[in-house]
């Protein structure tokens, strides 16, 4: 028995996978080494294979055997990890074993996620390994698509639903679906929907499924609001978490830049256009690069004036219509477009393989959304690169990253504090920081006496406007 347990232990530090339970509880199922230990059904197995899937990564070789357990589970890992995968093959798999779903009846399984386009990708990926299986069906239901066509859908009767919280309300709301029959619920980006409002859709959801269910809380980070939902929704959860949750990763190079706000755009169409050019030289493909903007209009902006310099671009923001969102990610990820312009709807969540260079045209407001932005390159082992443009009014949060920064390059745990809560204290320390440059701006300059004849001995270099500490800052 002990060297079952040192034997667990030992792949668990290989995985980098770190597993806690509840005091009381068994002990968590043992890792697996192949997705061909788990005994899934056949159907499931051959469609593993035929997406080429060998070995389990670390968070789908200790979440699958929880899931198939039927235990509830917290999990958190680093973005590009296949939590994906680690959540929906245990799903199909419990959706096998129950009786089937004739019309009328709810599902037996429910996915909820913040977006559209994760909720997509999810989908997919279910898709994937269902495909398979006869008479298995899934339904995607989402905003900006005809919810007639989902209400005929879901009436029909569907093992699986995929959907964005407030859509979902909607169909329940108006009896095109029911809860009923649910016995697995998937809570993913846990932290990304309570952001963005979904807290009450969520309860409502949660407080009115059946009394028997197994919830799985996927979340890219571990904020106390996070904590708190897992308190009150699951029981007795596995907690399994991989890697250094929400650092900025190793594999990306992080290159940050002053400049003035007016010089931005000339600035970001001179380096892509000289990418361009060098790749062309090396007779490589442009590398696929995320350009991350603050508003909508200027993503817009700035998509045409890289098109204008004969640059593959294309723009991706909440103002386009839901096709049209579809079609700039499918041109993205299979061509022609090489460049995606994006305000923050795609820094969470979206799994795009291969992305390069990730260019924060504009910083975000805090460090979570900046580690969750590179996080779209230096995905699953591979390298990245991360270009941050910055002016005067980013300083607070330049001196965090230039600290993770360092804190990576010499070892050091990278750790910040996530959440709403987390946040409102980074924007209060920020204001203040401001308020402190302001007055300190206001004071009059200190004027010191000095003998005519010592004079001579103070350096120009040393004669500075009051307010100028900023300039230690330039690159």
């Amino acid at each position: 028995m002990t060297f079952l347990v040192a034997r667990i232990e030992e792949v668990r530090l290989r995985l980098n996978v770190d597993v806690t339970v509840t005091p009381d509880s068994p002990p968590a199922p043992a890792p697996i080494e192949s997705f061909t230990d788990m005994c899934l059904n056949s159907s499931i197995m051959k469609d593993i294979a035929i997406h080429e899937y060998t070995t389990p990564t670390s968070i789908q070789a200790q979440a699958m055997p929880v899931a198939l357990s039927g235990r509830d589970l917290l999990g958190c890992a680093e973005t590009g990890s296949g939590k994906t995968a680690a959540f929906t093959i245990p799903m199909i798999q419990h959706c096998i074993a129950q009786s089937p779903v004739r019309r009328g009846d709810g599902p037996l399984a429910l996915v909820l996620a913040p977006t559209r386009e994760l909720a997509q990708q999810i989908e997919k990926e279910v898709k994937a390994f269902s495909q398979s299986l006869e008479s298995f069906k899934t339904a995607i239901v989402v905003g900006g698509t005809n919810i007639s066509d989902q209400r005929s859908e879901l009436r029909a009767g569907v093992e699986i639903v995929v959907a964005t919280p407030g859509r979902f309300i909607d169909h329940l709301q108006q009896g095109n679906t029911s809860l009923t029959r649910i016995s697995y619920v998937v809570l993913d980006e846990a932290d990304r929907m309570l952001d963005m409002g979904f807290e009450p859709q969520i309860r409502e959801v949660m407080h009115n499924l059946p009394e028997k269910h197994q919830t799985l809380l996927f979340s890219a980070t571990m904020p106390v609001e996070i904590e708190a939902l897992a308190q009150e929704y699951l029981t007795n959860p596995v907690q399994v978490k991989v890697g250094k949750v929400s650092s900025p990763t190793e594999n990306v190079s992080q290159n940050l830049e002053k400049i003035t706000e007016n010089e931005k755009i000339d600035r970001l169409l001179s380096l892509l256009v000289e990418e361009a050019a060098l790749a062309e030289k090396l007779g490589h493909p442009f590398p696929l690069t995320i350009v991350f903007v603050e508003r909508k209009t200027r993503c817009d902006e700035v998509a045409e004036a890289l098109v204008a310099q004969g640059l593959k671009a294309v723009a991706l923001h909440g103002g386009r219509t839901q096709s049209e969102r579809e079609g700039a990610l499918r041109d993205f990820r299979h061509g022609p477009t090489n460049i995606l312009v994006a305000t923050d709807v795609a820094s969470r969540g979206l799994d795009v393989t291969g992305v390069a260079h990730v260019v924060n045209l504009d910083l975000p407001k805090t460090m979570e959304d900046y580690v969750h932005r590179i996080g779209r390159t230096g995905r699953a082992g591979s390298t990245g690169r991360a270009t941050s443009f910055f002016t005067d009014r980013d300083m607070f949060l330049v001196s965090q990253i230039r600290k993770a920064i360092a804190d990576v390059q010499s070892g050091n745990t990278v750790a910040f504090a996530t959440g709403k809560v987390a946040r409102r204290k980074e924007r209060e320390e920020h204001n203040a920081q401001k308020e402190a440059r302001i007055a300190q701006a206001k004071l009059p300059p200190t004027s010191i006496n000095v003998e005519d004849k010592y004079k001579y001995m103070i350096a120009p270099a040393m004669i500075k406007k009051e307010g100028s500490a900023d300039d230690a800052w330039d690159d």
